[in-house]
Formats: C-alpha cells, sequence, structure tokens
C-alpha cells in the first residue's frame, strides 16, 4: 500500500473507526506500526478521542495510542464538518483513504436515513480525496452489494437492479459513485466486499451481536419465556403446544424453520476479515474488486443444529420448501419468525461470490470452516457480555 507520511512511519485516514470491522481495520494497522488518522463523529455526550481510547483498551493496545490522531467531522456537512485549517492541513497530507463509515440497518422504514450515511455523505469524503489528491481510495462494501438479480457473483461492477433491502442497495449505489468520482480524478480505487462477518474464531470475542447473533439470541428468548412458564406457571400454556421441560433440562420446543430453498449463509470470522483486508491493503495494484468471503458456507440446518446443542432446545426442525398458506403456526413458530424477519434472506442465499482477485492477495487464505467449536466460543462469549451490555 503506497502511503502518505503523517509524522513518522507510514499512514492513512480511516473514517468508520469505531465500528465493528473499521475497529479491527484500525487495531490491525496500529498494530503492523501504522499511523492512523481518524475522522469520525462523537456519540452523544462521548468524543471521538474517548470512544478511540475505549476500543483501544478493549484491543489491549492502549500502548499505541501514540500513533493516532481523531478529528471530530460530519460526513454529511460541507469540508466534512471540520475547521478551515483542520481541513487544509489533512489535505494537504495526502493519505490513502480507508472508507468503513456506514448505516447497516436493513429496515424500510430507515430508507432515507441509510441512503443518506451510505450514499449521499460521499460526496464530501471524495471531494476531500480530490482535493489531497489521495494516493488511493479503499471503500469497505459489502458482498451482498450483489443484489438478487443473479446467482453467480463476480468480483466485478454490480449489475443488479434488484435488492433483498435498502442496505444491499445502498451499497451498490455507493460503489457506483466511488468508481465513477475516482475515475473522473484519476484516483486508483479498490472496493472491499466482505460476506457476514462475526466474532473471533479463535477466542469468541466480538463487539456487535447481530446478524449471526440475532436468531440465537431470539431462540434464547423463546426458551426463557417457555422455561419460566413451566417453573412459575405448572406450564400449562406450553402444554398445549407439546413443550416441555425433561429430566436433563432439555427444552423441547417444536419449531420449524421454513426456508424456500437449501441455500446458504456465507460466514467469515472478524480475525479473518482483518487479516484479509489487510493483506488486500498491500497489493501494489490492479485489481479493483474483492471479495472477502467463504467458499464453504454453512447451511440453515447446520446452525440451528448447533443453537439446540448450545441451549439445551430440542424440537428444531428447518423445512424446505414454500410453507402452505392454511398451515397454523404455533406461538414459537410466530414469534421466531417476527424476530428474524430482516434476516430472512440470508438464511436461504443461494448467491456465489467468487474470490479469485482475493485469493491471489492472501495466498489462497481462507477462512476457518464454521465448527460448533466456533459456534460455542462466540455465543458463550455474547451471552457472557449480555449480548454487548458488558463490553465496557
Amino acid at each position: 500500500m503506497n502511503r502518505g507520511q503523517a509524522g513518522a512511519g507510514r499512514a492513512c485516514l480511516l473514517t468508520g473507526a469505531t465500528g465493528f470491522l473499521g475497529s479491527h481495520i484500525l487495531a490491525g494497522l496500529l498494530k503492523q506500526g501504522e499511523r492512523v488518522v481518524v475522522v469520525g463523529r462523537p456519540a452523544g455526550r462521548e468524543s471521538l478521542a474517548a470512544r478511540i481510547r475505549r476500543l483501544l483498551r478493549w484491543f489491549a493496545i492502549e500502548h499505541l495510542e501514540e500513533q493516532l490522531e481523531s478529528h471530530e467531522a460530519d460526513f454529511l456537512k460541507p469540508g466534512l464538518g471540520l475547521g478551515a485549517d483542520e481541513y487544509e492541513r489533512l489535505r494537504r497530507l495526502g493519505l490513502p483513504i480507508i472508507h468503513c463509515a456506514s448505516d447497516t440497518r436493513f429496515a424500510e422504514r430507515d430508507r432515507g436515513t441509510v441512503l443518506a450515511a451510505n450514499v449521499g455523505s460521499l460526496a464530501e469524503i471524495l471531494d476531500f480525496a480530490r482535493r489531497s489528491r489521495a494516493r488511493r481510495f479503499y471503500f469497505l462494501s459489502s458482498a451482498y452489494a450483489a443484489g438478487i438479480d443473479n446467482s453467480e457473483c463476480p468480483e466485478a461492477p454490480v449489475r443488479s437492479l434488484h435488492f433483498n433491502n435498502v442496505y444491499e442497495e445502498s451499497k451498490a449505489l455507493a460503489e457506483s459513485r466511488v468508481l465513477a468520482a475516482c475515475a473522473q480524478e484519476g484516483i486508483p480505487c479498490t472496493i472491499v466486499r466482505p460476506a457476514i462477518v462475526y466474532g473471533d474464531a479463535r477466542t469468541g470475542r466480538s463487539l456487535k451481536f447481530n446478524a449471526l447473533y440475532h436468531p440465537v439470541r431470539s431462540l434464547l428468548q423463546l426458551r426463557d419465556i417457555y422455561i419460566g412458564d413451566i417453573r412459575k406457571n405448572n406450564g400449562k400454556k406450553s402444554a398445549e403446544w407439546g413443550i416441555h421441560l425433561d429430566a436433563a433440562g432439555v427444552l423441547h420446543m417444536p419449531l420449524r424453520i421454513v426456508i424456500p430453498n437449501e441455500g446458504k449463509i456465507n460466514l467469515i470470522p472478524v480475525d479473518y476479515f482483518t487479516a484479509a483486508f489487510l493483506a488486500i491493503l498491500e497489493r501494489p495494484g490492479g485489481e479493483t474488486f474483492f471479495h472477502i468471503t467463504s467458499r464453504r458456507p454453512a447451511g440453515m440446518a447446520q446452525l440451528a443444529a448447533f443453537s439446540g446443542r448450545f441451549l439445551g432446545l430440542a424440537g428444531i426442525e428447518v423445512v424446505v420448501g414454500a410453507a402452505r398458506a392454511d398451515e397454523m403456526k404455533n406461538p414459537p413458530e410466530e414469534l421466531f419468525d417476527l424476530f428474524i424477519r430482516a434476516y430472512r434472506p440470508y438464511i436461504a442465499d443461494q448467491r456465489v461470490f467468487a474470490r479469485e482477485n482475493t485469493d491471489r492477495a492472501t495466498g489462497g487464505s481462507l477462512p476457518p470452516d464454521f465448527s460448533y467449536e466456533i459456534f460455542q466460543k462466540c455465543m458463550a462469549f455474547a451471552v457472557a457480555a449480555d449480548w454487548g451490555k458488558k463490553l465496557f
């Protein structure tokens, strides 16, 4: 990666450093001895510097704080919301830019906010790249920007016109704007597209608990509801639906998860994502698109079995095919469907992501297969952290 200088050592400008993936990129860069200029926003009364300091403690790299500087910004404001002198100083550095800042919400009710954050805000950071003559612009996108028009997804510009949700759509639109702006200004551009990222495969640690974690947490909530009914109310309501607790403490809860086809869930651990991303940064040029994905994605039946084993649940069944309109769902099925509605397109996904460019960048390194051992470590950490409430 051809980086400029911000003091001693190689350097880059990073946005989204307080997000899940951005924070791991920040930690990885600092561990490599990089100097990082973080541009981002405060959160309520907590300054950006305080947010970064908290993350450094979590990563146990407080001693590397001297390698970074932070600047509070607003990507929707002219000049990134920076003071004129501050903007000019950063512009003169001419650093390569890693743009990770993003709104990851899926719901259609959030369409305006998501499009503003992921697409509208690009104007100012791309203008900054132009004015600073950035050595390269790295954009963190998503493998799911590919949309749903084709199951084969190459490492190439998005051609799809249809998407599962506004997040996918926003990332596709953002890629198009980044490519056009960089081509016009002659700025080399790299677009990195990860699949669904979960915690560290070695330790289970994570800073975020959505995506993979959400269905498991939903099952845990259902389990606790019915165990509570059995222990406090003699299980009268539970018994009506064949729900009971056996002598070994296993809750038998009939729950059919209906999926339309035998699709897969493309999962990668955050430690693999970080290593692959850093390897891509070291590429001298050439390829533009990189898929950080799994060649052997997990299936829903596998994840259901892992969840049942971890939570002490029996009765979870994955049913392939369309549900009959006249087929009644039991209460656990109704609630589970409600809980996972936003994630339903990803539990039977048939998209296959090419990753030849990533293979070259990483020397063919692949993510570990998603085993029960990895699943157990990640979910045990999530439960111990109370799904993020006890992280800091």
